[in-house]
């Protein structure tokens, strides 16, 4: 048997009572009422990943589902509930925060094999068990790891487009951005949103497979396309939005109510004609793509940042598929101005760090500085040089 742990900043729930550090969160009745809502659903086993429906890296509070339901805070792993177990996987980066952070409702698996979590899946949960996810919050390959996983088991891989974890977090869950999307001046693009469409339209018309439409689901992407810029997720320049790029149409899936007033008559100055941007509620989406699937259509996407709720809408002969899209490779390439813009970006920060230095030089033999006022002096530093967001 292990002995008792000395450590007072991490749980050990071998002891009877379980010690809980003041950081561990209580998840029973969260979990009680998760659990609730797979019964009504036949659910044996919900998966909650830590991603957005957009595959980013960084996310928005109200994406944060693992983190409300387990209270894990960080940035990688994905828990697996059934009725009567619980468990968080995990990389080794976070180890001893799990422990910190998580309360005895939960085990935590020291690894991030898609393998094991379909092991642990097989054991917790009966033959004829329905294993159920969100689609919309999968990549393709992490479905079909999945889908690999539990092959020949006996269990179903139900796809479920209602969020579990969203229903039982319910009014608690944080509202949706309200701040403005705004364009990106083209004094720091170096060329229009109507070129970019242009010359995606042209690698389209280029490609062997002459595909008919192009799916953006990647924020940084219809950022990108349109020059617009927006705050939803922190230290993140970008703001919830699809866009589905035809010969001859162009549609942005956004909450239409938060683009500026200039960056609606941007987009809205080509109409009507192929380079007008219709704009759709967000939500719709899916709806969209089913009936444009629907038509003689091939319909070109990266596998990236694509989930596989969308990837499924499209029949498989009518996708053409590659690791990133052509707007992603397209962005990738930085034009004579970008390139000049990001030198100039570069200068200006050197200026502030240059005066920071100085600053420490002279402050941190006085004994005034520690690492949190440093922090806040170079911010401000940075704050003060032209053009700064943060």
């Amino acid at each position: 048997p292990r002995a008792p742990s000395t450590r007072n900043d991490i749980r050990d729930c071998s002891a009877d009572p379980p010690y809980l550090p003041p950081t561990a969160t209580n998840t029973t009745a969260r979990l009680a009422v998760l659990r609730g809502i797979m019964r009504t659903h036949g659910v044996h086993a919900y998966i909650v990943p830590s991603t957005d429906a957009h595959m980013s890296e960084y996310i928005s509070e109200r994406d944060a589902r693992l983190g409300w339901l387990t209270g894990f805070s960080g940035s990688a792993g994905t828990a697996v509930v059934t009725q009567d177990q619980a468990a968080l996987w995990t990389d080794s980066r976070y180890w001893t925060q799990a422990e910190r952070e998580l309360d005895c409702n939960w085990e935590l698996q020291r690894t991030t094999s898609i393998e094991t979590i379909g092991m642990w899946i097989l054991k917790a949960v009966p033959a004829e068990g329905n294993v159920s996810l969100d689609p919309f919050l999968f990549s393709i390959d992490t479905w079909n790891s999945y889908s690999r996983a539990l092959h020949g088991s006996g269990r179903t891989l139900l796809p479920l487009e209602t969020n579990l974890v969203d229903q039982a977090w319910g009014d608690q869950r944080p509202l949706p951005s309200s701040s403005e999307i705004y364009s990106l001046p083209a004094e720091f693009t170096g060329s229009s949103w109507q070129e970019k469409v242009a010359g995606i339209r042209q690698r389209m018309e280029r490609h062997g497979r002459r595909p008919t439409a192009v799916l953006l689901s990647g924020l940084e992407e219809t950022a990108w396309l349109f020059n617009l810029r927006g705050d939803d997720i922190p230290y993140n320049p970008v703001f919830y939005s699809y866009t589905l790029l035809t010969n001859t149409t162009i549609s942005l899936f956004v909450e239409q109510s938060r683009l500026s007033l200039a960056a609606r008559e941007s987009l809205r100055s080509g109409c009507p004609g192929p380079l007008c941007v219709e704009l759709q509620d967000y939500g719709q989406v899916s709806a969209h793509l089913r009936c444009y699937a629907q038509g003689n259509v091939t319909v070109w996407l990266g596998t990236e940042y694509t989930t596989y709720g969308l990837y499924a809408i499209i029949p498989q002969e009518k996708l053409l598929e590659e690791s990133y899209s052509p707007v992603m490779m397209a962005k990738a390439v930085k034009n004579a101005h970008e390139q000049e813009m990001l030198r100039a970006a570069h200068v200006r920060d050197a200026v502030a760090v240059v005066q920071y230095l100085l600053w420490l030089e002279k402050t941190v033999p006085r004994g005034q500085v520690d690492e949190f006022s440093g922090a806040q002096h170079i911010d401000a530093l940075r704050r003060a040089q032209e053009h700064s967001r943060g």
